[in-house]
């Protein structure tokens, strides 16, 4: 019964989009002033934009939904709130952070566990962290957890940030010293230096304004000094030490924190533990949004589009070539993306097009592989936000996607410049066999396994090779081959 239903509703669904598109499709496949690659062009753009309202209007409905929000227990029971960080900092983890801050607080919890467990991530989308944390009216507790985690690099800034540090015996901190992907020289120093330098001063003044240890702080960045949670404790790094999350609330119950409307005692009785589950949509950022995999998707994306437009009809290319677009296209607008750099990447994409419609003989595909090299060193402004594409990913890529596209180029320029090979074009130049004899008047040359009619200014004699000059209708004009067979 149910796939009955299902069945009925998917024919509706089908006889209403053949019923609105197929017309107007008609009357613009009928429209003389539109080639058969300009039909092409709209449609791809139709499914383009199919695909585009999809990913971003009906899929984040799919995903899930904030939680509801309890209610605070008339028990007098004490929510607390709690969220797992683990992997790489990055916009999809500032994404969950910024969600699980707002459900916390809209729930009345009495504070916000971050179970933490990270090796570092993006300057950028650390100091939105940063900011959040800081500017949160429910107390923060920044929770390095289990034994065996750690939090280095940027987990460490945000540990330090949070309105209590703790950590799980057998876990790490430390070793924030900014990287950076660079090239070497004077000026790439320069902007190294800078950014430890701005690093370090961010990590002494979060420190200072929690109580906290500033001196190890910025020598953490400068030094890449790392600290047990041990060590952590006594260095006054952090402020609890608890083997589960259990002994955290326990330990928390009694601590003045500092908010942004003045000092607050955690009083917490009856604790209940809410957990904030990563929805779909966040795993799916969290994944992408790596600047190396963001770039790689662009490129599988425009490859696969420029090889459905030079091949049209193959369909596979194409829809993939969307799909990781898009997928692309979704990391890079939660990435510090260079306008420049995108840009560049546009007109490389413009130019391959254009390779396409216009007889340049290459010109315009080599000037869209140097656009798209030089938007792809660009995509990322290294020197102020830390983003940048791994140098093996970026000329691994561009070798792939570059020869691929010079390939493809090479194809359609060779196809462009050869002689027809179908048509009545193809046939001139063609040698053939004479079956019946040729003069003025007509005779019979056997030619692509066919008799064809033809004519001759010369006379010509019974299985003499010919090779035809000319094409007069559906007549043929041949002159005689010397030397040829007989």
């Amino acid at each position: 019964m149910t796939n009955t239903v299902k069945n009925k509703m998917r024919k509706s669904f089908i006889q209403i989009l053949t019923d609105t598109l197929l017309p107007k499709w008609g009357t613009l496949n009928s429209m003389s002033g539109i080639s058969g690659l300009g039909r092409y062009i709209v449609l791809q753009a139709v499914l383009f934009l199919i695909v585009t309202l999809f990913l971003f209007v009906l899929t984040p409905h799919l995903w899930g939904k904030d939680q509801k929000h309890k209610p605070r227990n008339p028990a007098g029971h004490s929510l607390i709130y709690l969220v797992e960080l683990r992997g790489s900092i990055n916009p999809g983890a500032a994404e969950l952070l910024k969600r699980a801050l707002k459900e916390a607080e809209m729930g009345q919890a009495e504070c916000l566990v971050i179970e933490l467990d990270t090796q570092g991530g993006l300057v950028s989308t650390l100091r939105n962290m940063v900011q959040e944390v800081m500017a949160s009216t429910i107390p923060t507790v920044v929770y390095v957890s289990p034994s065996g985690a750690q939090a280095a690099s940027a987990g460490a800034i945000l540990t330090i940030a949070a309105h209590v540090a703790a950590m799980a015996p057998g876990t790490n901190i430390g070793a924030a010293h900014p990287v950076n992907m660079g090239s070497g020289g004077e000026k790439d120093e320069i902007m190294k230096q800078k950014a430890e330098n701005d690093l370090a001063a961010m990590a002494r003044s979060m420190a200072a304004e929690r109580g906290r240890n500033a001196e190890w702080a910025e020598n953490a960045v400068r030094e890449s000094v790392s600290a047990s949670a041990r060590e952590a404790l006594e260095l006054k790094v952090i402020d609890i030490l608890a083997k589960d999350i259990n002994e955290l609330i326990q330990q928390l119950d009694g601590i003045t924190v500092s908010l942004p409307d003045g000092p607050a005692e955690l009083v917490i009785s009856n604790p209940e533990i809410i957990q904030i589950e990563e929805s779909l949509r966040e795993k799916i950022l969290r994944t992408i949004a790596d600047p190396n995999i963001a770039y790689i998707l662009m490129m599988v994306g425009m490859t696969g589009l420029y090889f459905e437009f030079a091949h049209p009809g193959t369909i596979f290319p194409g829809t993939i070539g969307a799909i990781c677009l898009l997928l692309g296209l979704f990391a890079l607008q939660a990435l510090p993306v260079n306008t420049a750099g995108l840009l560049l990447l546009l007109l490389a994409a413009v130019l391959f097009v254009m390779e396409l419609i216009v007889a340049s003989q290459g010109i315009l595909g080599a000037a869209g592989l140097a656009a798209l090299l030089l938007g792809s060193i660009m995509l990322f402004d290294t020197s102020k936000t830390g983003v940048s594409i791994d140098t093996d990913v970026l000329w691994t890529t561009m070798l792939g996607v570059g020869s691929l596209l010079a390939a493809i180029i090479y194809l359609v320029t060779r196809a462009t410049l050869s002689r027809p090979q179908s048509g009545a074009e193809g046939l001139i130049g063609e040698k053939g066999i004479v079956r019946k004899t040729v003069g003025m008047s007509s005779g019979k040359v056997f030619l692509h396994g066919e008799l064809w009619t033809a004519v001759s200014e010369e006379t010509i004699p019974v299985d003499t090779e010919v090779r035809v000059i000319g094409i007069d209708g559906l007549k043929l004009r041949v002159s005689m081959i010397h030397g040829g067979k007989t």
